[in-house]
C-alpha cells in the first residue's frame, strides 16, 4: 500500500514538473488570436462558475427594475460594455473576438445566471479575459442598474423596449440582434 501511494504521489510530481518546464521552455501557445481548445474552454468554464459559487455574496439587487433604472442599465452598457460584448443591435464585436478567450455577445447569446453572479463579475472582473473590475470605475449603484438589464434582456418591459428601439433602431420584439432581418423586408 505504501508503495502505491508513493507511487501516486510520484507521478503527480512528475507531472507537475513536466507541466512547468512545457510552460517555461516556451511550448505553451499565448498569443490571443487562437481559438480556445474545448477542453481548455470547459475548464476555464467550471473554474469560474466554482469560484462564483465560493466567493461571490448572495445578494439580492437593491436597484429595483424600474423602467428607468432599466434604461440606464441599457444606458450604462452602451457606454461601457458595448465594445467587448455586443451592441444592441446584435452586430458580431471584431473587438471582443479578439480577446483569448472571447468576450461572449451577451446581446445575441444572453446571461443565464442569477444576478448575484452577474454583479460580482462585473463588479469584481475576470482574470485572465480581459474583464476589468467595474468596481473600479463604476458606482454600486451602476453596477447593479447594469445587472438588472443583463438579467432582462429578453424580457424587457414594453417602455423599455420602446426606448430601446427608438434609441438604437432595434425592435427587442423581434429577438435580439434582427435589426437586420428588419430592414430586409421594408
Amino acid at each position: 500500500m505504501g508503495k502505491l501511494i508513493l507511487g501516486v504521489i510520484l507521478t503527480l510530481v512528475v507531472l507537475a514538473i513536466g507541466g512547468l518546464a512545457i510552460a517555461m521552455l516556451g511550448f505553451m501557445p499565448t498569443h490571443a488570436d487562437a481559438t480556445p481548445p474545448d477542453w481548455e474552454r470547459r475548464l476555464a468554464d467550471m473554474a469560474r462558475d466554482a469560484s462564483m459559487e465560493r466567493h461571490a455574496p448572495r445578494i439580492n439587487n437593491p436597484v429595483p427594475p424600474t423602467d428607468e433604472n432599466l434604461i440606464d442599465g441599457m444606458k450604462i452598457y452602451t457606454m461601457n460594455c458595448a465594445g467587448c460584448h455586443g451592441t444592441l443591435d446584435g452586430k458580431p464585436n471584431t473587438f471582443g473576438a479578439s480577446f483569448y478567450p472571447p468576450a461572449p455577445n451577451l446581446i445575441l447569446d444572453p446571461l443565464d445566471d442569477p444576478e448575484w453572479h452577474i454583479f460580482h463579475a462585473v463588479r469584481t472582473g475576470v482574470r485572465y479575459t480581459g474583464m476589468p473590475a467595474w468596481s473600479k470605475t463604476m458606482s454600486e449603484p451602476d453596477i447593479w442598474k447594469v445587472t438588472a438589464f443583463l438579467s432582462r434582456i429578453q424580457k424587457l418591459p414594453p417602455a423599455v423596449q420602446d426606448y430601446r428601439k427608438k434609441a438604437f433602431g432595434v425592435d427587442p420584439a423581434a429577438g435580439s440582434g434582427q435589426k437586420d432581418e428588419q430592414q430586409h423586408h421594408n
